[in-house]
């Protein structure tokens, strides 16, 4: 085939075409249509799969953690079981009004049994917090450091909880001052949480 046959082909005669050209015309055609197709659907089909295949990996990981949770779950049941147990214990360590100035004469009983001269037992403004109020003590005690000891180790094991901060021990003459603060804690009633709240 020659040049000047293939210039004189024409689309209004495709069938009187020599059968190379046509089957090379048939296979750019359907070239043509497959590339269409393909930019035209299947490129997009693709990249659904694609973000489909990153979702399906989201899930596996959210269905994982949250067999492994369920699997747990009577575990973590008992768990809080025991959390809340150890919290309402917790509880009944804060006293409440009535009981905050039966605690202070047990502390000052503590240093006094200890053998420490009180030089100040001044308690302060109470401080509201989340569901309990502190209630810090300014104390000066005069004594020796085995006094301290003792003194602080006995405010320890009451049974209410009572904490000791910005410990200071300064010496005077033969014997040491101590002065800290200590700080106890008692749980709001409904009224005070009411308050707290507004």
């Amino acid at each position: 085939m020659t040049m000047s046959e293939l210039n004189n082909l024409s689309f209004d005669n495709i069938g009187s075409w020599p059968k190379p050209v046509k089957v090379i015309f048939i296979l750019l055609v359907c070239s043509a249509i497959l590339g269409l197709g393909y930019w035209k659907d299947i490129s997009v089909l693709q990249e659904n799969l694609e973000k489909t295949k990153v979702t399906e990996t989201e899930l596996k990981a959210t269905f994982s953690g949250s067999q492994k949770k369920a699997a747990n779950l009577e575990a973590l049941k008992t768990q809080l079981e025991d959390i809340k147990e150890t919290f309402g214990d917790l509880l009944k360590r804060l006293p409440n009004k009535t009981e905050v100035a039966a605690l202070l004469v047990d502390i000052s009983q503590q240093g006094l049994g200890a053998g420490l001269e009180f030089e100040l037992f001044k308690p302060g403004r109470e401080k509201p917090a989340d569901f309990y109020v502190e209630l810090p003590i300014q104390i000066t005690v005069v004594g020796d450091y085995h006094e301290f000891g003792t003194f602080i180790s006995g405010v320890s094991d009451l049974p209410r909880i009572v904490t000791n901060h910005d410990v200071k021990i300064k010496p005077r003459g033969d014997l040491l001052v101590l002065e800290t603060t200590a700080k106890t804690y008692r749980y709001m009633d409904e009224n005070e949480e009411e308050e707290a709240g507004k």
